[in-house]
């Protein structure tokens, strides 16, 4: 099929989003398939049939659009699972790394397609999956029509006299269990009582058949049916499995989101200004139609808001997308280095935009390949430090108000910071002088063209990982965070907010500067006198509910004239010793903003996440306050004058 007119190109897109479906579902399955290498096939059935399914319908899409390296290789997967469907057949080493193999041929064929480019040769993958065939199972002896693993209708009626003899439907089921496996179970009327019909794929004899019947079993054999076709069935559910794409699921592309992302934006501009412009003719308007007025008003600012929760929603996805092909990366990389590695996950369920689940999947794998390269010790290593021979590699996610937070953690050797400091003089970097705190260490490793390793293999790069990394997820008004013990391990904290485009903020005063502070950056807002603030070392502390806060004045920080006031409004950030308070000089109420990016490095600034506009035509800088407040800490913490909150 061609992809020159616009029915072709929108068909190819279908194309691709349904094959990646399958391969992310592919991948997940033969995680759980190699748990089953060398044992029984009853051990994975449900798994092989599933895989089996995927192969086949992408194996008849790429038909369809001509793709034929894509359908041979789904082909002869299909085909190797046929043989691990053999009652007497054992999965074997060999074999699940062809499958491997053969999954990633089949996903550089798609992406050659997709990208215009040349399709990979397959020659030699498919020439591993012939091979494993015969390898993972012994020739069948020929076997009659009878004994030929064929499809079946069971139907059972229960009768009193079935049940005396101890034949019941509980006693069907095993039987049909033990001679291959129920496709599908479900209750019909016969004759004015209640019966069971199984759909069954096995292998039955006339001694077993003989046998059954005289049981109050009836079996007829499926004519013209292939079992590979039936649905499997879910005995946890008692029903089929679903599909992996369902009728109801409309597939959009992200740059239509973005085009009504943007459109409701300019919306929210447009209502903020119509308030203003109503507030300037309220008082030329009769009170009795000024109510009406503002009950329209805040009729279409309800709409707006649910208009605007409701495009959120259509565009979050599970962090699971990026989580899941990392399990792979983590089998690749451990076996080329020679380590063992547990990869846990979890929060995979955790949302987060579309885009930014873009954005972070090279920084997610940057981070579990340094974990591979340089967190985790040789086994060796590890059992002489008291440690477990295999390293524990955790991914999570988790929302925190308007933020999503992604972990990336190891139990490996951790980071050595003198190592670091040597290193980053020996390149000419500027190193603090004495012991380097954990934001220290981070911003020496995100140095461009800093590594610690001297040669390069698969699993580390060529000094520019983790300046990618923080460069990434600053570019996504996001922070990078390291929690590292020496002995024990490392812990790369992101966060990230939850959207990029509308936002609830608060509006703050400083002079005549106007800021806007996007609310799920602030624990609580506090009203502070300014006799009640200390200063210690040229620092600024109040009292709050019996401890301290480290306060950081905003004016004073951007050079902004102050004004004498009764009281400040402080923003509170953070939680226990981590609190800082950012004063203002008030607080005006909360606005839905649209968030404008700073991503030209020129105007880009510490503190800031962007720009908004609130209906005044005025550009309003949109404040980053956890920079803030870490830049306060720091100062804090160094006159050791934080106490408990």
């Amino acid at each position: 099929m061609s992809g020159e007119t616009p029915f072709g190109a929108d068909f190819m897109d279908d194309y691709f989003a349904e094959c990646d479906e399958h391969l992310a579902t592919i991948r997940r399955l033969l995680l759980d398939l190699e748990a089953s290498v060398g044992a029984d096939r009853a051990a994975a059935p449900q798994v092989i049939e599933e895989l089996f399914r995927s192969f086949h319908s992408i194996k008849g899409i790429s038909g369809m659009v001509e793709l034929r390296e894509a359908e041979m290789l789904a082909h002869h997967m299909e085909s190797y699972l046929r043989v691990l469907r053999g009652r007497d057949t054992r999965l074997t080493a060999a074999g699940i790394d062809a499958l491997v193999a053969g999954v990633a041929a089949l996903e550089r064929t798609i992406a050659a397609r997709r990208d215009g480019g040349a399709a990979p040769a397959i020659d030699q993958v498919v020439g591993s999956l012939e091979a494993a065939a015969p390898a993972s199972s012994p020739a069948p002896a020929a076997a009659s029509p009878e004994e030929s693993r064929a499809g079946w209708r069971v139907t059972f009626a229960p009768s009193a006299a079935l049940l005396a003899r101890g034949v019941n439907v509980d006693s069907v089921r095993v039987r049909l269990r033990e001679a291959g496996e129920i496709v599908s179970a479900a209750p019909k009327i016969v004759g004015g009582s209640v019966a069971f019909e199984f759909l069954f794929a096995g292998v039955l004899d006339e001694a077993t058949l003989a046998g059954w019947r005289a049981d109050g079993i009836e079996v007829e054999p499926i004519v013209a049916a292939d079992p590979a076709d039936l649905e499997p069935f879910d005995a946890a559910a008692g029903e089929p499995a679903s599909r992996l794409s369902p009728s109801h699921v409309v597939r959009v592309d992200l740059t239509r989101l973005d085009d009504l992302m943007r459109i409701i934006g300019d919306l929210v501009i447009s209502r903020a200004r119509l308030d203003d412009a109503l507030a300037r003719v309220e008082a030329r308007v009769p009170a009795v139609e000024w109510r009406a007025v503002q009950e329209h008003g805040q009729t279409i600012e309800r709409q707006l808001r649910d208009l605007r929760e409701g495009l959120m929603r259509v565009r979050l996805v599970p962090v699971g997308e990026i989580f899941r092909r990392m399990p792979f990366v983590v089998r690749d990389l451990a076996r080329d280095s020679g380590k063992r590695v547990r990869l846990e996950i979890r929060g995979q369920e955790t949302e987060i935009d579309k885009f930014l689940i873009e954005r972070m999947m090279d920084p997610v794998l940057h981070l579990v390949r340094n974990a591979v390269s340089h967190g985790f010790e040789p086994p060796a290593e590890r059992i002489a430090a008291g440690k477990p021979e295999e390293g524990t590699l955790t991914l999570a996610g988790a929302s925190v108000g308007d933020t999503v937070v992604l972990e990336v953690a190891d139990d490996g050797r951790g980071v050595d910071a003198e190592a670091v400091a040597q290193h980053a003089r020996a390149m000419g970097l500027a190193v603090p002088a004495g012991p380097l705190d954990s934001a220290a260490v981070l911003d020496l490793i995100c140095s461009p063209g800093f590594s610690t390793r001297q040669e390069t293999d698969r699993a580390s790069g060529r000094g520019v990982g983790m300046a990618v990394v923080k460069t990434t997820i600053e570019e996504l008004n996001g922070r990078l965070a390291l929690q590292s013990a020496p002995g024990e391990g490392t812990r790369f904290v992101i966060e990230l907010p939850l959207t990029l485009s509308i936002t609830d903020a608060l509006i703050a005063h400083v002079g005549d500067r106007t800021f806007a502070v996007p609310q799920g950056n602030v624990r609580e807002v506090v009203e502070i006198e300014p006799a009640a603030i200390r200063s210690i070392e040229g620092h600024e502390i109040a009292p709050l509910r019996g401890g301290t806060l480290p306060i950081l004045r905003l004016g004073r920080l951007f050079g902004i004239p102050e004004r004498a006031r009764r009281a400040l409004h402080v923003f509170v950030v953070g939680t226990g010793l981590d609190a800082v308070g950012v004063a203002v000089d008030r607080v005006s109420g909360q606005r839905e903003i649209v968030v404008r990016s700073m991503a030209d490095a020129m105007v880009k600034a510490e503190g800031i996440a962007g720009a908004t506009d609130l209906g005044d035509g005025r550009a309003v800088l949109i404040l980053n306050l956890p920079d803030l407040a870490r830049h306060a800490r720091t100062r804090a913490l160094r006159t050791g004058e934080v106490g408990s909150r």
